[in-house]
């Protein structure tokens, strides 16, 4: 019995890992329960639905595990070869017969090379076009948003899932996926060749596969677990930067630099915290599975070495010195794809957690969708109509009470009212970018809920308060990248909304750049683009939201002229605190709390003596102090 000692001892010390491992593994599952961790996605569902991307390719893949299938000859052969040049030098040697082995394996050797170059040349062209197309459907389903759902999920945590994730996701493809199948080829392959050449030493390697099999359950618990904190960690701190860059003039005006490099610095040290914790687990379990590689090497040399010296054999089997190199080849090559499985496991858990982020994303259900029966309007002639309309952003809290009112084709209507009375809303609903709760919206004596969304908003303009320019040049924000339009066009369009003087005064003209945001353009110069990008695409309905806020007088003249011009393209709605940029509309509704108090034009207004009549007279008021 104390022959054996040195492998009972050894399997002593890996008993108490395994207890050790398994006694962690209860208690972080009984923490877990008690915290209530969210519930997340099985590993079958993700792969099922990542799966539905590489279909398409299945021929490539299937010529890469061809391909891969004859990489594999070589981690079988070569411990084989090997064993045969120990007993040809135990024999008598004749070097033409080791000249013989070497060539053989020198070949099978550029045979494997060749194999793996064009196995991941394959792969990686396959695995970009799945990662084009996953971006791609990522992106497509954020665009089918509502606003309310846009307004919800921060947009760092959107290009986190536009641009970081799927990069794991590719990587999966690319490497992790056919890695794993060949390994695990390669270890029945190598468990076969074990078994042909002493089944007694391949029955003592196979003692240490339940352990691998032990530790990478636990292990595949805590890598799930610190890569979907680390991918938290990124979100995180890509959604503070994309917030603070864009407001970082706030921060310097206000003098808060510090306390932002604070708060940076705090969500920094949480990334950091969740990539020592994922390197934490990492680093135990590989050295764990380099144990039993160790493990099982030291009771190979033993038990051989055993046998060798005293001529004995092992559970009725002879062991020889070429077995023992051979098997210490075999053994080598068998863990080695075990311990690479430990590397491409952390990297598959981090696929993993992208893949569930993303898919958190995919399955949100877009709240504003076509109806089955929507129909495409090929023109609109702009007649609008609420019928009784409640609306609330919020469930219970009405934005709209019962609002109604009837716009005629080409008729001008003005939306006023304190902040918070509806005004904007209006606006929101008619292109529905938002579904009311009660009531009827019509087009020309249609429900909008039964027009499709893109034929809808193709026929509305909206120019905002807060204009948005896109990075790239004059031309194209005016175009907005539609096809079509020559550039006479384009100049027409700037000379109707008096936007082509400035334009001609710069060196570029329309290719005259436009930064991020248009932040090398004043407020009027970006709006008078919008207008421009606007009547460019012959709208039939013009929404105007404070498009003349925070201007100065002179660019509000040419506005001014601008709007009076715009006045005959179609039907135009307008939100606007200053009441003298209305006094010509048709219709004036004036909105408090939700509901409509007055509606007349200026002139009827005024002599109602009501609510607007006090608001233009405390304008005029103003109006007067200042030109003194």
């Amino acid at each position: 019995m104390h022959e054996y000692l040195p492998l009972l001892i050894v399997g002593a010390i890996i008993g108490v890992f395994t207890l050790v491992f398994l006694a962690v593994y209860v208690l972080d599952k009984k923490k877990k329960e008690a915290m209530g961790y969210e519930r997340h996605m099985a590993d079958s569902e993700i792969i099922r639905r990542l799966m539905r991307y590489a279909r398409p390719y299945w021929k490539e893949f299937i010529l890469t595990f061809l391909v891969m299938v004859f990489s594999i000859v070589y981690d079988l052969v070569s411990p084989l070869l090997i064993g045969d040049i120990q007993a040809l030098v135990k024999k008598d040697f004749v070097l033409h017969d080791l000249y013989i082995r070497v060539a053989v394996y020198a070949g099978i050797l550029v045979v494997s090379l060749a194999c793996t170059y064009f196995q991941a040349m394959i792969l990686q062209k396959t695995g970009q076009k799945i990662l084009s197309q996953l971006r791609e459907d990522i992106f497509t389903h954020i665009e089918s948003l509502s606003h309310e759902q846009l307004n919800n999920i921060p947009v760092g945590k959107l290009v986190t899932r536009v641009s970081n994730d799927p990069n794991a996701i590719s990587y999966m493809f690319t490497n992790i996926l056919v890695t794993l199948a060949k390994n695990i080829l390669v270890v029945f392959g190598i468990l076969g060749a074990m078994l042909l050449l002493n089944y007694t030493l391949t029955l003592m390697v196979l003692c240490f596969v339940p352990f691998v099999v032990l530790f990478t359950v636990i292990f595949r618990r805590f890598s799930r677990k610190v890569h979907r904190s680390v991918n938290d960690a990124t979100t995180d701190i890509n959604t503070y930067l994309s917030e603070n860059l864009s407001g970082i003039k706030i921060t310097q005006i206000f003098n808060q630099e510090d306390r932002k490099m604070e708060d940076f610095v705090q969500k920094s040290l949480c990334l950091q915290r969740a990539k020592q914790a994922r390197m934490f687990v990492f680093g135990i379990f590989r050295p764990m599975v380099y144990m039993l590689f160790i493990a099982s090497n030291l009771c190979l040399f033993y038990i051989g070495a055993k046998g060798c010296i005293r001529d004995t054999a092992f559970l009725g089997q002879t062991i020889t010195s070429e077995i023992v190199v051979a098997f210490y080849m075999y053994i080598s090559k068998f863990f080695n794809p075990i311990q690479t499985l430990a590397e491409q496991f952390d990297m598959l858990q981090r696929s993993f957690a992208s893949a569930e982020k993303i898919f958190t994303i995919l399955d949100m259900v877009p709240e504003v969708v076509d109806g089955p029966d929507a129909v495409e309007l090929d023109e609109i002639r702009g007649e609008i109509e609420f019928k009784d309309v409640w609306f609330a952003y919020k469930p219970g809290e009405w934005v709209l009470k019962g609002v109604s009112f009837h716009v005629e084709p080409k008729q001008t209507v003005a939306f006023v009212g304190s902040t918070g009375s509806g005004k904007t809303t209006i606006l929101s609903l008619i292109c529905r970018n938002y579904d009311i709760q009660k009531g009827q919206i019509l087009i020309d004596g249609i429900d909008i809920q039964k027009i499709k969304i893109s034929s809808l908003r193709r026929h509305f303009g909206q120019m905002l308060q807060d204009v948005f320019l896109f990075a790239g040049d004059i031309r194209s924000n005016i175009l907005l990248r539609e096809e079509g339009i020559s550039d006479e066009e384009v100049w027409q369009a700037a000379h109707y909304v008096n936007a082509d003087s400035f334009i001609r005064k710069l060196d570029g003209g329309l290719d005259e750049t436009v930064r991020e945001r248009g932040n090398n353009f004043s407020a009027g110069q970006r709006q008078l683009l919008s207008f421009a990008r606007t009547i460019i695409h012959k709208p039939s309905v013009m929404i105007l939201d404070e498009a003349t806020a925070n201007i100065d007088t002179e660019t509000e003249l040419l506005i001014q002229d601008s709007l009076e011009k715009m006045k005959n393209i179609g039907t135009m709605l307008i939100v606007a605190h200053r009441l003298s940029t209305i006094q010509h509309a048709d219709n004036i509704i004036l909105l408090s709390h939700g509901e409509i108090q007055e509606q007349g034009t200026h002139q009827e207004l005024l002599r109602l003596k009501g609510r607007y009549y006090q608001l233009y007279m405390l304008q005029y008021e103003k109006q007067q102090i200042q030109n003194r």
